[in-house]
Parts: structure tokens; C-alpha cells; sequence
């Protein structure tokens, strides 16, 4: 069957209705893959359809983006390829630095590691608040002018600085956090991005792993892996956290599926211009989470997950308290 395809917002990309988010192959879930597996992981997304690859200067830093310049070098004008700016040399702890001169350095380096002449999708990671948003917006529009950018992205802002960037240079998509254990972006955000024309681009679609049912309170992290330092990945939390994963599994039981693509087909159920980015590192995966686009969820579906959605209370913050305190609001 051929993937489907969905159109970020008004005047954003068209792309596959499920991407590929690349980080995990380098960077944050312990020992980055091996280069030739995550090479073929990469090309056999765009043999199955895939035509939507996120990256960013801060995965490694650099070694995401030089991955996916190589993997994706003899299909460049089949496939989207969204990367990021603004934090200082490319490394989160360091803090954002979202100044007119690093996004210019920073993508003029991207051109390169990606081995592309333009960038499709350039996102701002997290809002940087010394700088103003205007500014920013300013900055990305000047180098779509020149050739070097299409499309301009946000991560992670809130409702104020959406209004204020697009005022400058229309958005094409939004990336945040969304999935049937992280809703709050249906309060405000989705309804902003609507009227707008904006897409958007979940990240962490499947919990970071806990909506595929394999991580249960049992399970150990590598220190290496950021989910160690997560509260919501505290073991209590997590025992806490597994009556989502039962609905899950009863669910996907009933629909002959996964819980993850269950997971997923209910993020694209929520609109037509969501596009989820699961990242995984094994092909078996990749191929099932694709998959989850031939999953149809109805109205009575929809209803029940709603439903039984809100006697479970999620416990636990997605972040530590220093990766808390960059999310726009």
C-alpha cells in the first residue's frame, strides 16, 4: 500500500503521515547505532515510504545531521529533511542561544553536514528568551530569501511566541510534545494551530517507549540514557503510569494491532495535519510503526480511548528540572 501523505499546515511541506525522528540513532537513549545499521534503518524508511526525516544540530552535536546527509544523499529530492538551531555550540546543557549570527552559523554548517544546498524545514529547538522571537522569525526569513531554507519551524513555544514569530514569517509547523500520556497541547496550542495553518510534528509519540508496552517498572536504564533522569521513568511512576499501557493493550488486542501503533493512529486521528516522528532503531519497528497509517480510528474508538483516558491520571514531570525550565510557556 502506498504511504499516505499529509500537508504540514497552509503552506508548509507535503510529507509521509509518519516520519522518521532520527535522534535516538546518535544521541540521548545510550550508545549511539552502529553507522552502517543506522544507514540502512534510514534507507529503508524511504523504501517504505517515508519522505519526512527530522534531525538536529544538538544530536550529537553534529554526527545526526553528517548521518543523515550520507543516508539520505541519493534520494535528497524525495525526501523532507527538518533540522534545528539555538542552543550554545549545539549542546543543551550549555543553555539556548538563539542570536542572529549563530542561526546563520549554524545553518551554513547544516547545509553542509546534510550535503544539501537547502534546508526543507529549519526549526528554532527551544525559545531562546534573550533573544526576541521577531528577531529569530526575522533571521530564518531572510534565509529562506536567500535560497538556503524553505520552510520555518518552532519547538516546544508557547501560544505567544507562535502569534508574535508568525507575524513575522509564517510557521510551517510546530514540534512539541504529544501523545495519549502528554495532552496539554489540546488546550491551547492545537487550537492556535488551526487558525493559524499551522502543522504539527509530536514528538515522543510513543512516551518515549512507554506506550509500546515494553518498559514496565522493572526496567533498567543505562546511565547514558536520559530517561534515567526523567521523573516520569522513576520506577514508581512508572508502575504508576501502566494503566495507560493496559488500555492500550486492550485496545490494539480487540483492533488485531500494536499499542504502539495504536498510539500512533490516535495522534493522527486528532487532525489531518499531525504528523508523528517515532524514532526506533530497529527495522521490525520502523515497519510496524509505518504500518499504523492503515489503522483507522472511528468516532466510537475515539470516544472510548477519551474515556478511559480520563480516569488515569499520568504521574510524573516529562523532564528534570533544568530541561523544565526551556519550554516556552
Amino acid at each position: 500500500m502506498a504511504m499516505q501523505k499529509r500537508k504540514l499546515g497552509k503552506n508548509g511541506p507535503e510529507v509521509s503521515a509518519v516520519g522518521l525522528g532520527c535522534m535516538g540513532l546518535t544521541f540521548a537513549y545510550g550508545p549511539a547505532t552502529n553507522k552502517t545499521d543506522a544507514i540502512n534503518l534510514i534507507r529503508k524508511a524511504v523504501e517504505l515510504g517515508v519522505t519526512f526525516f527530522d534531525t538536529a544540530e544538538a544530536y550529537g552535536p553534529y554526527d545526526n545531521e553528517e548521518l543523515l546527509g550520507e543516508a539520505l544523499a541519493p534520494f535528497r529530492n524525495e525526501v523532507v529533511i527538518a533540522t534545528k538551531f539555538g542552543f550554545r555550540e549545539g549542546k543543551p546543557p550549555l543553555g539556548t542561544d538563539s542570536r542572529p549570527s549563530t542561526i546563520r552559523a549554524v545553518a551554513e554548517a547544516a547545509l553542509k553536514r546534510l550535503k544539501t544546498e537547502t534546508i526543507d524545514l529549519l526549526y528554532q529547538h527551544r525559545v531562546d528568551p534573550n533573544v526576541p522571537i521577531e528577531d529569530v522569525a526575522g533571521t530564518v526569513k531572510d534565509l529562506i530569501g536567500e535560497g538556503k531554507v524553505r520552510h520555518f519551524g518552532l519547538s516546544e513555544a508557547g501560544v505567544q511566541t507562535i502569534r508574535r514569530a508568525h507575524a513575522v514569517q509564517p510557521v510551517s509547523a510546530l514540534q512539541s510534545e504529544y501523545s495519549l500520556w502528554w495532552r496539554e497541547p489540546e488546550q491551547e496550542i492545537l487550537p492556535t494551530l488551526e487558525e493559524l495553518g499551522i502543522g504539527f510534528v509530536p514528538f515522543s509519540p510513543l512516551g518515549r517507549g512507554f506506550l509500546t508496552g515494553k518498559i514496565d517498572e522493572h526496567t533498567t536504564f543505562e546511565t547514558t540514557d536520559f530517561r534515567s533522569s526523567v521523573p516520569r521513568f522513576s520506577a514508581e511512576n512508572r508502575r504508576a503510569n501502566q494503566a495507560l499501557v493496559y488500555l492500550l493493550a486492550t485496545i490494539s488486542k480487540r483492533m488485531n494491532a500494536t499499542s504502539a501503533q495504536i498510539a500512533l493512529a490516535w495522534l493522527m486521528a486528532q487532525k489531518p495535519w499531525i504528523v508523528p516522528i517515532p524514532g526506533t532503531t530497529r527495522q521490525s519497528r520502523l515497519a510496524e510503526n509505518i504500518a499504523s497509517t492503515e489503522i483507522v480510528l472511528g468516532p466510537d474508538d475515539l470516544k472510548e480511548i477519551n474515556a478511559a483516558l480520563s480516569a488515569i491520571d499520568i504521574q510524573g514531570a516529562r523532564y528534570a528540572e533544568q530541561a523544565q525550565k526551556m519550554i516556552d510557556r
